[in-house]
């Protein structure tokens, strides 16, 4: 069981997969390799996409297939390739759908203090990935932790995504790993949505993927428990967050990468403990 590995033995993890549902095509093709890159390297994969994006730049912008269809397509993922499936969640009632046909829910950033929605996923005693506020400091997670466990569900990621400023772009401040690691829930950083520039391109969001492998090599040597990545066959042609994604015929060697740099810091043992960071 995937969540005896993440919660229990803190094995580490990669949560992968298209930004959004754009096709069966896409998708199915795009979890099939990621399960096979799961067993060539031994790191446990979590196949993501969305049904729906909520938050885009334009009112034009491509959404996803909707709840209903959506998750009919994530079920078969699991059920043909055997891969756990995540899905955001934007309001309360998604949260119990979802919860029937998914693993793992998701709540996105600029989400990650509503109060109900937060109550609502967590009372489906689902695993849950919150992603950090971009407007939020690493120690205001503890206010999230207290909200979710207040149900009894202790199944939390926390998943750092980057800082904004303004101006269409974000900062990752790697203090903030060991910070909120000392809260003891499993913390994520997402590689590919903190190289994205906030719509940089007027109606849409831009990104810097090249800069992936860097912000990779970095987050796995601070000591992450995980990595959040969104991949595509064809970036340039992704209908949400191409600029920012992972081409899916890179992946091999990012995970090569990631394996070998993880086991390295793993046999140095745990850093100091971080101690009122706040």
């Amino acid at each position: 069981m995937i969540t005896e590995s993440i919660f229990h033995k803190r094995e580490f993890f990669i949560i992968a997969g298209p930004c959004v549902i754009e096709s069966e095509e896409i998708v199915f093709h795009t979890a099939e390799r990621l399960k096979e890159l799961s067993i060539e390297v031994d790191i446990p994969v979590i196949f993501k996409s969305s049904y729906d994006k909520a938050n885009r730049s334009s009112i034009t912008s491509f959404r996803g297939p909707g709840i209903e269809e959506g998750l009919r397509i994530l079920k078969e993922v699991k059920e043909r390739y055997g891969l756990p499936v995540l899905t955001d969640v934007h309001l309360p009632e998604e949260a119990r759908i979802a919860s029937n046909f998914v693993d793992f829910l998701q709540i996105p950033a600029f989400l990650c203090r509503q109060t109900d929605l937060i109550l609502a996923a967590s009372s489906t005693n689902r695993p849950v990935n919150i992603k950090k506020g971009q407007f939020m400091s690493p120690w205001e997670v503890k206010n999230i932790i207290d909200k979710f466990t207040s149900t009894g569900n202790k199944q939390l990621i926390i998943t750092e995504r980057g800082t904004t400023f303004g101006y269409n772009n974000l900062v990752v401040d790697f203090r903030g790993f060991p910070i909120m690691k000392q809260y003891g829930y499993p913390v994520v950083f997402d590689v590919t949505h903190s190289l994205q520039l906030p719509g940089g391109r007027g109606t849409a969001s831009g990104g810097q993927s090249e800069f992936a492998p860097v912000l990779v090599r970095a987050a796995v040597a601070a000591g992450v428990d995980g990595l959040f990545m969104e991949v595509h066959p064809e970036p340039e042609k992704a209908l949400c967050d191409g600029p920012n994604m992972i081409k899916l015929s890179a992946l091999r060697r990012q995970f090569n990468e990631i394996k070998k740099i993880h086991d390295l810091i793993k046999s140095f043992g745990e850093p100091a403990r971080v101690v009122n960071a706040d």
